[in-house]
Order: structure tokens, then C-alpha cells, then sequence
């Protein structure tokens, strides 16, 4: 009996402890997960207004006057907004909230090597405030073509703005449109925007132009106007977005997995296999560049540069992946544009590196006509705006290019009309 009454004893005595000590696990556990959620999801970081690169000029004073939200504090919705691999995440999941479905023209321009560039044509929905006639001429990111949400969501917000839009439809990117020729879009080749742009001028004479390119889309159009003089022609300003400036520089940084970039890199990677395999019988079959080896190489690439060094760089005869990078990368022509440029990137895009950014910072040190807007959220192609945890149907990005071109075009309105002639002869003369 007096064994098992001290047993007893002793187990009134241990009991009452063992819950104290789950309750203390527990608050363990909870303050474990807050803390990652903290962490991850970036709360503690400060909203702030962009980070702004130029020289002080009339033009940019206006600019920047004129388009208050450029100076203005971006504030990303509470909860996630802060995180860049969410703004990233959510832009190519959903692409965006609400998304409009604005109804355009196709139209098909065949190319002299066979092929068949597509654009989609959509005209405005009312008068530009200017009373002028402008139409942005758009390049979407890698893969996109005008039915991508965030690019329909733009083309509406724009159209309602007073502005017709054509946007490129990339060689390949369309599910329902077959490649007329062994060749698809590529990190540089202009050749596609290149026609488009021909053809938004001799339709529409008068009519001026605003260039805009999202991601690899910014990269084509800054080489494109870098590439000619003549390609400025009738161009009031160019807009680019969330683009890497070189891809050279920035192939290392993609294998790398500081912010899950080599992640990026393979998700980007599957999603062009697809593309390349949808097109299959054009690109492989017959007496096309392209062999069986090529094909089996695809099969198993894991990443971007051994897709371009196994494809990409082949439909334009390149000897190397370098060579290839090299040649299609704008950082080597973007120094020719002239026509007043906004670069804008966000601090927390996971496809970007930050050592790529010294690019635009530093043109806009050493050029006027050059304005770099660097957000600290944002993510890549994201700038989700809201209050804490649905975002508005416009992003701020939407709302950035859109102001910029108002304010681009209130200045030529507001010049002398002696010195809108003397350019226009002079965009004449050069081209």
C-alpha cells in the first residue's frame, strides 16, 4: 500500500507540470511560424516612394511634375504586397484581377525569310486629352502575346485613355497560329516589332508613337530604337519594364539560387519547352536547322541557357551562346536612343539581379533624356496595388506608363509649332 500510495503521490505531482509545458511548445511553434511569415512575406520592410535616377532638365522636371505617381509613395497591398516572389508569383498565376477583354484586330505580316508576324489592333475608346492621334506600340514578355491578363488589362486602361494599341503577338506564342517558317521569337530579334511598327505608320500617317516593352519585350524595344536612328522616327518616348538589360550578365545570375532564381530559371525553362514542342513540325521537320539531336537535348534541358544554346541561338546562325547573348542584348545599343526613355525595375524582382541595375542607373547619370524609377516592391511584371489583401484591377505599373505617356504628350503639344516642324523635318532627313 505505502508503494503505491508514494507512486501516486508522485504522479500528482508531475501531472500539472506537462501542460504548462505543451502550452509552451505551442506558443514556441506559433512564434516560429509568425516569425517565418514575417520574414517571407517581407512586413517589416517600409513602403516608400521610387528611387529616381536623372538629370535635372526642363523635360524631366516636367515629367516628373506632370506624373506625380512617379515621386508618390507605392504602397502594395498589406498582407503580401511586400513580397516579390508573391507580386511574381500572383502576375503569372492570375495575371490580374478583373481582367477586361478589350476587342482588337489581328493582323498578319509575312516576313521575308517565310515567316508570319502577328499583332493584334485595338482602337481607342474616346479622344486623347491632347486631341492628337497616338498609338502605343506594345512588345509583351517572354512567351506573351495580347491575350495575356496583364497585357489586356494595360490595352483597356490605355484605350479608355484616348490611345490605340497594336500589340505583338511573339513568333510562336499564340496556341491557335502555326509557324510559317523554322523560326520562333528570340531574346533580341526585332524583326516582328520592327514590321508592326512599319505597318501602325503607313496606316496611320499622322498618328505618333509611344513604344512600350515588358520584360524580354523591354529589351527588344530598347534595341530596336538603338539599332537605326530611323527607328525613332515619330516616336515621342519609350517605356521599358521590369527587363534585365544583359543577358550575358545575367545568365550566371539565373543559375544561381540566392531568391530561387535557378527555380525561376527551370519553371521559365518548362514553359519555352512547351512552346518549342507545340511547334514541333515546323521547327524539326523537313531540311530545317534543326536535328534530331537538337530535339533530344530540349527534351532534357533544365534551364534557359541550354535551351538557347541547344535552339534559340541557332535560328539566327549564331556560333555561340555567348555571341548569341551578346548580339541580342540592348545594353549594347540602348545608349543610341534619343527619344526621352523610362526604365523601371523593383528591387525585389527575383528574375533581376540588383549587379544588372548599375545598367540604367548609370545611362541615366550620363543621358538626359533617360529616367530610371526603381521601386522597393514590386516583384517582376507584379506592382499589385490594394489596401491589405485584394488587389485593384490597375496596377501601379499600369498607371506609371500611362501617366508618363500623358505627360510626354502634353509637352510636344505645349512646344512652339515652328519646333514640332523643324523635328519632324529632321525625322524625315534621318530616316
Amino acid at each position: 500500500m505505502v508503494n503505491h500510495d508514494s507512486e501516486y503521490l508522485e504522479y500528482t505531482i508531475v501531472a500539472p507540470e506537462m501542460p504548462a509545458m505543451f502550452d509552451g511548445m505551442k506558443l514556441a511553434a506559433v512564434a516560429t511560424v509568425l516569425y517565418i511569415i514575417v520574414r517571407c512575406l517581407n512586413l517589416k520592410s517600409p513602403t516608400a516612394a521610387p528611387d529616381i535616377t536623372y538629370q535635372d532638365t526642363p523635360l524631366n522636371r516636367f515629367l516628373l511634375k506632370s506624373c506625380p505617381i512617379l515621386t508618390k509613395e507605392y504602397i502594395p497591398p498589406l498582407l503580401w504586397g511586400k513580397s516579390g516572389h508573391l507580386q511574381t508569383a500572383l502576375y503569372g498565376k492570375m495575371g490580374r484581377v478583373s481582367s477586361p477583354h478589350p476587342m482588337g484586330l489581328r493582323k498578319y505580316l509575312p516576313m521575308q525569310d517565310g515567316a508570319t508576324a502577328t499583332f493584334d489592333l485595338f482602337e481607342p475608346m474616346g479622344d486623347h486629352r491632347t486631341g492628337d492621334d497616338v498609338t502605343m506600340v506594345i512588345c509583351p514578355g517572354i512567351g506573351n502575346h495580347s491575350e495575356k491578363h496583364y497585357i489586356r488589362t494595360f490595352v483597356d486602361h490605355s484605350q479608355r485613355q484616348g490611345y490605340r494599341c497594336a500589340v505583338l503577338n511573339h513568333l510562336g506564342a499564340l496556341p491557335n497560329i502555326e509557324l510559317t517558317s523554322p523560326r520562333m521569337f528570340t531574346y533580341g530579334c526585332t524583326w516582328e516589332f520592327a514590321a508592326m511598327v512599319g505597318y501602325i505608320k503607313k496606316l496611320y500617317p499622322h498618328t505618333h508613337l509611344i513604344v512600350v516593352g515588358f520584360s524580354l519585350g523591354g529589351n527588344i524595344v530598347c534595341k530596336f530604337l538603338g539599332e537605326n536612328r530611323a527607328n525613332q522616327e515619330r516616336v515621342l518616348c519609350c517605356v521599358s519594364v521590369c527587363q534585365g538589360y544583359s543577358a550575358l550578365r545575367a545568365q550566371e545570375t539565373f543559375l544561381q539560387w540566392d531568391q530561387c532564381r535557378r527555380f525561376y530559371n527551370f519553371l521559365m525553362a518548362d514553359n519555352m519547352k512547351k512552346i518549342i514542342l507545340s511547334h514541333r513540325g515546323s521547327l524539326f521537320g523537313g531540311s530545317t536547322k534543326m536535328e534530331d539531336a537538337d530535339l533530344s537535348r530540349l527534351y532534357t534541358a533544365t534551364s534557359l541557357m541550354q535551351i538557347d544554346e541547344t535552339i534559340m541561338r541557332k535560328f539566327h546562325g549564331h556560333n555561340s551562346l555567348k555571341e548569341y547573348y551578346e548580339k541580342e542584348s540592348c545594353v549594347h545599343f540602348i545608349h543610341n536612343v534619343d527619344v526621352p526613355l523610362l526604365l523601371v525595375n523593383s528591387a525585389d524582382d527575383p528574375l533581376v539581379h540588383g549587379s544588372l541595375l548599375t545598367i540604367p542607373r548609370t545611362l541615366a547619370e550620363k543621358k538626359q533624356n533617360v529616367i530610371f524609377a526603381l521601386t522597393l516592391h514590386g516583384g517582376h511584371l507584379g506592382f499589385f496595388e490594394g489596401a491589405v489583401l485584394v488587389p485593384q484591377p490597375l496596377t501601379w505599373m499600369d498607371k506609371v506608363i500611362v501617366g508618363y505617356a500623358n505627360a510626354m504628350c502634353q509637352w510636344e503639344k505645349q512646344k512652339p509649332p515652328c519646333q514640332q516642324k523643324k523635328e519632324w523635318e529632321r525625322d524625315r532627313v534621318t530616316s
